[in-house]
C-alpha cells in the first residue's frame, strides 16, 4: 500500500512531535519532513513535494497564510490543510482563497485529523464543522461580496518584508533573510506605509497584530 506523505509544519515542537507520533500508528500515513517556520515549510514542500503539507496559520519568519500561497504557486501539486487553534472569519476566508483544500481546528479530535487528511489528499475539501457554520455565516452577511481590505492591495514580497518588521528583525536582518538589499528592504517599508497610510514601525507592528499575520 502506498502510504501518503506528509510535511508537517508547526514552530511548536512538542505539538509536532505528538502530530507526528499520532499520524504514524496510521499503516497510510507517512511524515516525511517537518518545519517549524513558514519559509523552511515552502522550501521543504518545493525540494520533497508531499501529498498533503499540514501547516500551522501562526508561524515565525512567515504565517501559514503566506506559505500556502507560495506553495500553491511554486508546487501546486502538494496539497495544504490548515491546523489553526483560530476559528477567525478572516482567517479561513484567505487561506480558503490562497488555495488551502481544508482548515482544521487544534482542538479537533485526533480521528478528525487523520481523516482530514486522507480526504484532502484524495481532491476533497474539508473543514471543520465549527469552520463551516462560519463560512456560511460569513456568506450570508455578505452575500458572497465583501468590502474591500488594504491587505489586497500588499504585494506577496511586501507581506513578508511587514511580517518581519512586526517580528522585530532589522533592515539588515530582514535582507539576510528574503536575500535582497538594505536598500530593497527600505523601498518595500516606505511602500508599505505609504499603502497603508501608516507612520511609523509601531504603527506597521500594530497593524500586523489586528490582521493576526503575528501573534504576540
Amino acid at each position: 500500500m502506498k502510504k501518503i506523505r506528509i510535511l508537517l509544519a508547526d514552530d511548536h515542537t512538542i505539538l509536532r512531535n505528538g502530530i507526528r507520533a499520532l499520524l504514524e500508528d496510521e499503516p497510510d500515513l507517512e511524515v516525511v519532513a517537518e518545519a517549524e517556520d513558514g519559509r523552511a515549510a515552502v522550501n521543504l514542500a518545493c525540494q520533497l513535494e508531499p501529498d498533503v503539507a499540514v501547516i500551522d496559520i501562526a508561524m515565525p519568519l512567515l504565517n501559514g497564510l503566506e506559505a500556502t500561497r507560495q506553495i500553491k504557486r511554486q508546487c501546486p501539486r502538494v496539497r495544504v490543510l490548515i491546523l489553526s487553534m483560530h476559528d477567525n472569519e478572516e482567517y479561513i476566508r484567505q487561506v480558503l482563497e490562497a488555495g488551502a483544500m481544508g482548515y482544521i481546528l487544534k482542538d479537533a479530535a485526533a480521528k478528525e485529523l487523520i481523516n482530514a487528511i486522507r480526504s484532502v489528499h484524495q481532491g476533497e475539501a474539508v473543514l471543520s464543522p465549527a469552520i463551516t457554520r462560519l463560512v456560511i455565516e460569513d456568506y450570508l452577511r455578505w452575500g458572497g461580496i465583501r468590502p474591500a481590505d488594504k491587505d489586497g492591495i500588499l504585494s506577496a514580497r511586501e507581506r513578508e518584508v511587514l511580517q518581519l518588521i512586526a517580528e522585530g528583525y532589522t533592515n539588515k536582518q530582514i535582507a539576510g533573510i528574503l536575500t535582497i538589499s538594505v536598500k530593497t528592504v527600505q523601498a518595500h517599508r516606505l511602500n508599505l506605509m505609504q499603502k497603508l497610510d501608516l507612520h511609523d514601525r509601531g504603527e506597521l507592528i500594530k497593524y500586523a497584530i489586528q490582521k493576526k499575520i503575528i501573534e504576540i
